[in-house]
């Protein structure tokens, strides 16, 4: 594929770090193309339980933590956040619709013609499902002659057995070390994840590891009049 393709990308999902695990190695590849890339990051996660390893947040701390944590990996990988101030894990109680109006206004406003979020209901997470139903309620309010493209990250262990392949595949390798950067910005969240990384029988080195674990990003393209969510 041709990342010039695009004129704006929006990312949707619902929590500091979700960008950087699930889509920052595509971020990369999007800027380096001059394709500029929103985040719309519906949450704080002020409700996680990953308080640092060893720890170094609170439950009264951790919002601003990961509020500068979100700034400074996006600052990694040069793209724009708006913070949509959701409470983290009451997603699935917001109005499906007011969400999705709210993000129709951002994705029109931004002139976006590609927007990424999560695939529901297989992205595991309740916020993660939640948002992305309010995604593609969103994607589906845009008349047809003007919507912009829909790719969705799904994260269920069947995704595969159920969904089948996924339709777009980003190898992120040339731009690791970028992804990797974003991923450690998010200290609070990452740190555990590469703690247990080095503990493991199988550890070859933090670049190499993660590296096996996290290289490749993939996306289903949706096509919101046809898929059920």
């Amino acid at each position: 594929m041709d990342f010039k393709d695009h004129k704006h990308v929006v990312i949707i999902y619902p929590h500091p770090d979700d960008e950087s695990f699930g889509a920052s190695g595509t971020t990369v590849r999007f800027r380096e193309a001059g394709v500029p890339v929103t985040y719309l990051c519906g949450t704080l996660g002020e409700m996680g339980r990953n308080m640092g390893s060893p720890f170094f947040a609170t439950r009264e701390s951790l919002p601003e933590i990961r509020k500068q944590e979100l700034l400074d990996a996006c600052a990694v990988l040069d793209m724009n956040v708006e913070m949509l101030g959701y409470r983290d894990k009451t997603i699935e109680f917001e109005s499906r619709k007011l969400v999705a109006e709210r993000l129709k206004d951002y994705i029109e406003d931004l002139g976006a013609t590609l927007v990424i979020t999560f695939y529901p209901p297989f992205a595991v997470h309740p916020d993660h499902n939640a948002m992305g139903a309010a995604a593609f309620e969103a994607v589906k309010m845009i008349d047809s002659d003007i919507r912009p493209e829909l790719w969705a990250t799904a994260i269920t262990n069947d995704r595969q057995e159920t969904l089948g392949e996924p339709d777009v595949i980003i190898d992120t390798e040339e731009v690791f070390e970028k992804k990797l950067e974003a991923i450690k910005a998010h200290r609070s969240q990452a740190e555990g994840m590469l703690s247990k990384m080095r503990e493991s029988s199988d550890f070859v080195g933090e670049y190499d590891s993660a590296l096996q674990r996290l290289q490749y990003e993939s996306f289903y393209r949706i096509d919101v009049d046809r898929v059920h969510y």
